[in-house]
């Protein structure tokens, strides 16, 4: 039986393994799909047993995202230009190939709001894992301006470098700026991409009782279903969503790449990870 991996640390809270267990059972594929909290200095031999065949793809979730690009044999372009692997696949040559299927999982989860992104002003918090991927989206999307904050600015300010200079280049739509962790900058979408309130003792602790009405919070954490700080943006009034969607929407890319199989997104799909 073929044995399908993400990997990550925490690796708890992942529905990872419930999704794609049902849509093998449901596509008649033999196999099995798990998940396992790493560390650092065991990726090397986690890539050892996908060249072996012992794993016949993986999914790479925080804080793994970057840190595994050197134990690749190639990128696939939008990996290459985020420097963000969600999804290792085997070829049919041997070569073990990283992929990003959250930049598209972003942006079908999006279209499903039907909430317009163009010209809006975003307010992007974090620095790290689906960062890059987010940005990326964003700027396909033609949001307007995207300002980052991060608890250590410094790495707010590396990939603000860093989009500009490399993921973005001369085609950005986008401007992007950096504030203080705490800074409430002016904002029409506000996006929580850090893993904080994967702990439920955890928050944020931003202040947003100044911001007004008509806002957009969209955290990238679909467990626990509602945050703290998409409870926040409910009470005061803002539209909210949870990063199911696009946790959805993501595993559905890597499942076609696995499998070659387009799986179902149907009710049933999302009432499964309720």
């Amino acid at each position: 039986m073929n044995k399908f991996l993400v990997i990550g640390n925490p690796i708890d809270h992942s529905l990872s393994p419930k999704l794609h267990n049902y849509w093998m059972e449901k596509n008649n594929i033999n196999a099995i799909y798990e998940k396992e909290k790493l560390d650092s200095k065991n990726l090397q031999n986690f890539i050892s047993n996908i060249r072996n065949k012992n794993i016949r793809g993986a999914n790479v979730t925080v804080p793994f995202k970057k840190e595994v690009i050197p134990y690749l044999d190639k990128l696939t372009p939008d990996a290459e230009a985020t420097q963000s692997v969600n999804t290792i696949l085997l070829d049919n040559e041997d070569k073990i190939i990283g992929h990003n299927t959250d930049i598209g999982g972003f942006e079908n989860a999006i279209r499903f709001t039907k909430y317009d992104f163009k010209k809006k002003k975003v307010f992007l918090l974090g620095a790290g894992g689906v960062v890059p991927s987010i940005i990326f989206a964003l700027n396909k999307m033609r949001a307007f301006s995207i300002t980052l904050s991060n608890r250590t600015k410094k790495k707010a300010e590396d990939l603000q470098k860093f989009s500009n200079e490399k993921m973005l280049k001369k085609n950005k739509q986008s401007e992007i700026g950096v504030v203080n962790w705490g800074v409430i900058p002016e904002f029409d979408i506000v996006i929580n991409a850090t893993s904080v309130e994967l702990n439920n003792n955890q928050k944020l602790d931003l202040d947003f009782s100044n911001i007004g009405k008509n806002k957009f919070f969209y955290d990238v954490i679909y467990n626990p279903k509602e945050t703290k700080f998409l409870k926040t943006g409910k009470d005061l009034g803002n539209q909210t969503e949870n990063g199911k969607k696009m946790f959805i929407y993501q595993a559905a890319e890597a499942f076609k790449l696995w499998h070659n199989i387009q799986p179902e997104i149907n009710e049933e799909v999302i009432e499964l990870l309720d």
